[in-house]
């Protein structure tokens, strides 16, 4: 462990966070915060943890919608959480898509982690990544944080077992 560096849990945004429906989510309408996920978030931010969102946001690159879309949803996010007293560290997203845009920040590349460590000053030893898919998995592992594969829209049973 390197001295002052934080812990850190990452979490994949659709499946893990909010309710995946197989497509993209980006109307706010559409987006459900999976039962009990602020309260473990909780939990873990007491414990000394940093929480960062880390997504790929494909639909931006492929026309489906924009970065505005996608900041009303995070900003709804941060306010609900808000209420349960938890704080994000920050929120991460790829707007690319290999189809149009070749890049090192969609998962699985680590881009994305990379830059939360840094910037946050986060230990990957003490920390933890959270997914629905080897990409994501595959995207910590390359960062040096531990991954964890769940099933997707089950989150809450293994973030419960962290907290």
């Amino acid at each position: 462990m390197v001295a002052n560096l934080s812990k850190a849990v990452f979490f994949d945004r659709d499946g893990i966070i909010n309710h995946d429906p197989g497509d993209y989510t980006y109307q706010l309408s559409e987006f459900h915060i999976l039962d009990g996920v602020p309260e473990t978030m909780k939990v873990l931010q007491d414990k000394g943890y940093k929480l960062v969102v880390i997504t790929n946001q494909a639909g931006i690159a492929r026309g489906r919608y924009g970065h505005a879309e996608v900041t009303a949803i995070h900003q709804h996010l941060r306010e609900v959480l808000a209420e349960y007293g938890v704080a994000l560290t920050d929120i991460l997203y790829c707007p690319h898509h290999n189809t149009t845009t070749k890049c090192l920040c969609r998962k699985p590349g680590s881009l994305m982690v990379e830059r939360a460590l840094a910037r946050h000053r986060i230990d990957p030893q003490q920390s933890l990544l959270v997914g629905d898919k080897p990409r994501d998995i595959e995207a910590a592992e390359k960062a040096g944080v531990k991954g964890r594969l769940v099933p997707v829209n089950t989150s809450i049973t293994f973030l419960q077992a962290l907290a």
